[in-house]
């Protein structure tokens, strides 16, 4: 007769009643969980305090670690072990106030029953808001029911009522009547724009965009990882390649090249603030390595007759070799250092290559479709992905703080290369160094969108808005309440305000691709119309609504 024996299982405790359980999600890099850590306590008590005001007891889901000098989670395997623990029953806050890895907690919160809150501070100096984002976005695409909530102190009208209804009833509901579905057989696809995008779209499921990505998975964004089916669905497979390919591949890059590479750059005019000591400064040797992780990616590129490439340049690759984000903002540059290939012929030159920051599929289906249909039409096809890192008011207007965590694009950014400049990415997220792309993010209009995913259905959200060039002093308020290293971008998304996009939104990304003013309209039908016959479900956010 067959026998079971399995290690000793747990009977997790009864939660009283009045009682809410913590948890708090950490970071892989132990260096950023004890660096944000005194920001999460900070919080913990102002939750703690709020709960007693209301007869309410907070309960850690496990202790600090003393050891480690954080009480942040540092593992898949200790999520699931502490969750074990945790009444299925009791109500759940999950508590964000810096990055976490959502795969630490999200396979737990799926089986949960009992009510579960995503709350976030909302401040710009460690990432709490985008990684409630990135986690709200995960469970929505996993299929679980949660709610989410932000503050700035957890002492606003909004925060309390808010946190009132969901102790009493389990869930709290906010208004997302910004996103506005539009039907496949909607009048928009009978227009010119329309035929535009029609053609794009079956161009695409015809010839296929084949996403390149050297592994997947970056920093714990289930989000960001589709299923195959989805994005074959749409026309848009995956070429899975290996960043241990990525470096050997770099390893064949002479190093007459890389400098080669690198004083182009210098002579087109970009600064960089090189230093002497690896360990914390910038080094020409950093981002001449960076260079031939470029050369690298482009030839991956054209070998394989890639679409898009991207780099997941965290787990592992930080600990091999410089950043990735040079690397990335210069390639998705039209304006970009000629790269041969093996036979020296120039890899697609005059033209930028769709690159995917931290490989999120979410970001790639939206960027390289745009590149598809904005080289088309023969207008400027740069993309990027940002982090919806924060925001504030100036002058009775707020305006989003978008930060990608090291590069975007040279024709992004004011004065373009010269307008650039590179700094050592931080020591606590980067060992090996490497240069960031920094600079303040040019006016103009744009288009934004990011696309999930619920089963096996792809949904995007699309909108338009505007970037603004704000007064010297604000601009540099905003980047040191931040990454100073990174680019930053000063934005308006029309007719959606702050808390409509925290309400709504299913990703810690968002993409931007700019579009003059008098083509945006026409743009932005087109790139709908594109979307429904890749068989893209579409939501218009805002003001972009008025165009349909």
């Amino acid at each position: 007769m067959l026998q079971v024996v399995l290690p000793k299982q747990l009977n997790p405790q009864k939660s009283d009643d009045k009682e809410i359980i913590m948890i708090t999600s950490g970071d892989l890099r132990e260096a950023a969980n004890t660096t944000c850590w005194p920001t999460q306590l900070k919080f913990e008590h102002k939750l703690q305090e709020c709960l007693q005001k209301r007869g309410y007891k907070l309960t850690r889901a496990f202790p600090v670690n003393s050891e480690v000098g954080h009480g942040f989670l540092r593992t898949q395997r200790e999520g699931c072990d502490h969750f074990a623990n945790i009444d299925p029953d009791a109500p759940l806050i999950v508590l964000l106030t810096a990055w976490q890895y959502s795969h630490y907690v999200a396979p737990c919160l799926v089986h949960h029953r009992g009510p579960i809150l995503l709350l976030a501070n909302f401040e710009g100096t460690w990432p709490g808001l985008v990684g409630m984002l990135c986690l709200a976005g995960t469970l929505t695409s996993l299929g679980k029911n949660y709610s989410r909530l932000w503050s700035e102190n957890f002492d606003d009208d909004f925060f309390n009522s808010s946190l009132d209804t969901w102790l009493k009833y389990g869930s709290v509901q906010h208004n997302t009547q910004y996103l506005h579905d539009i039907s496949p057989v909607h009048p928009v696809m009978a227009t010119s724009a329309g035929e535009i995008g029609r053609q794009v779209g079956n161009y695409i499921l015809q010839h296929k965009a084949i996403l390149g990505l050297f592994d997947t998975f970056c920093m714990g964004m289930i989000n960001g990882v589709f299923p195959q089916k989805s994005l074959i669905d749409i026309g848009m497979p995956l070429e899975s390649l290996s960043q241990s390919a990525l470096l050997v591949e770099m390893n064949k890059v002479p190093k007459s090249l890389r400098q080669a590479c690198l004083k182009w750059y210098e002579d087109q005019g970009m600064k960089f603030q090189f230093g002497t000591d690896p360990q914390t400064e910038l080094t020409r040797e950093q981002v001449e390595e960076q260079c031939a992780m470029m050369i690298a990616m482009a030839r991956f590129y054209k070998r394989y007759g890639l679409s898009a490439i991207g780099v997941q340049y965290q787990q592992g690759l930080k600990d091999s070799c410089a950043a990735s984000d040079f690397a990335e903002g210069a390639i998705g540059s039209t304006q970009r250092f000629p790269i041969p290939d093996d036979n020296g012929d120039i890899i697609a030159s005059g033209k930028p290559i769709a690159c995917i920051n931290e490989v999120d599929m979410g970001t790639a289906i939206p960027q390289t479709m745009l590149w598809y249909l904005l080289t088309s039409l023969n207008l400027p096809a740069e993309t990027t992905l940002h982090d919806v890192r924060w925001g504030s008011e100036y002058n009775g207007v707020f305006y989003w703080d978008f930060e990608i965590s090291g590069a975007v694009p040279f024709e992004h950014i004011k004065g373009g290369i010269a307008g650039a400049t590179g700094y050592r990415q931080p020591v606590m997220f980067f060992p090996y160094g490497g240069s960031t792309i920094a600079g303040q993010g040019k006016a103009g209009r744009f288009i934004w969108s990011r696309a999930h995913y619920e089963g096996l259905d792809v949904i995007m959200h699309i909108g338009t808005g505007h970037a603004v060039e704000l007064p010297e002093a604000e601009f540099e308020r905003r980047r040191k309440a931040t990454n100073y290293e990174w680019p930053l971008m000063n934005a308006v998304l029309d007719g959606v305000s702050r808390n409509d996009f925290m309400a709504g939104h299913q990703s810690n990304h968002i993409t931007i691709a700019y579009v003059d003013e008098d083509k945006i309209a026409e743009v932005l039908q087109a790139f709908v119309a594109q979307c429904l016959t890749q068989k893209i479900k579409v939501k218009v956010a805002g003001d972009a609504f008025r165009f349909f």
